[in-house]
């Protein structure tokens, strides 16, 4: 610990240093003493200040500052990127302001990764299916079908019983489903089960007929 640094603030500049780990290289946690309206510490600097720099933070002193946090709320840092902030009062035993915890999380990075999946999956790129294409695909209509089914029941496809799954092959071949030649291995392999016992399911029903 450097000369001059309160040892009753290590504790949190411990905290500052697993956060700022956590979220490397983005985050840089930054702890203000209030007492000495100084910064005691930095973690992952990238806000290029420098410990026992002025804080500038005598507002906090006063009794008033009810919030234990303050933010989220944004700032701009040195390089024009986005930082996202949060900023915790410390306070002693006696509930006196002691430090400040200011967490600061460059969201630069997501913000350009969001565009990118936004430009990305943009429906505006997207034309209707092509009738040519899409007037006899069968595994179109089974899997059109078989999501609607699930959403209905709202249930996920790997939580399907036995039963559900028989359900299922009984409603897909009311649907017309099993007229593609390959459709019976298509439906087995989605729903899990043996092409046989899709067979076995598809006979008990003719046998009702």
């Amino acid at each position: 610990m450097p000369p001059g640094q309160d040892p009753a603030l290590d504790n949190f500049r411990a905290i500052a240093d697993a956060i700022a780990t956590l979220f490397f290289p983005h985050a840089e946690v930054v702890l203000h003493d209030l007492r000495t309206q100084k910064v005691d510490y930095i973690a992952n600097n990238i806000s290029k200040r420098e410990i026992g720099d002025d804080a500038a933070l005598d507002d906090m002193l006063s009794e008033d500052i009810s919030d234990r946090n303050i933010g989220p709320y944004e700032k701009l840092n040195w390089d024009g990127q986005k930082i996202r902030s949060v900023s915790t009062v410390l306070r002693d035993s006696q509930g006196t302001p002691q430090a400040v915890l200011c967490l600061n999380l460059n969201i630069s990075l997501f913000e350009s990764a969001k565009a990118a999946l936004d430009l990305f999956l943009s429906p505006s790129k997207l034309i209707p299916q092509p009738d040519a294409l899409f007037r006899d695909d069968w595994q179109e209509r089974i899997n059109t079908f078989l999501n609607s089914w699930l959403r209905q029941r709202q249930i996920s496809l790997n939580l399907l019983t036995r039963d559900h799954k028989r359900e299922l092959v009984l409603a897909l071949h009311a649907e017309g489903a099993f007229k593609g030649k390959s459709a019976a291995n298509y439906v087995a392999n989605v729903l899990g089960m043996g092409r046989a016992t899709v067979y076995k399911h598809l006979k008990e029903l003719k046998a009702q007929d």
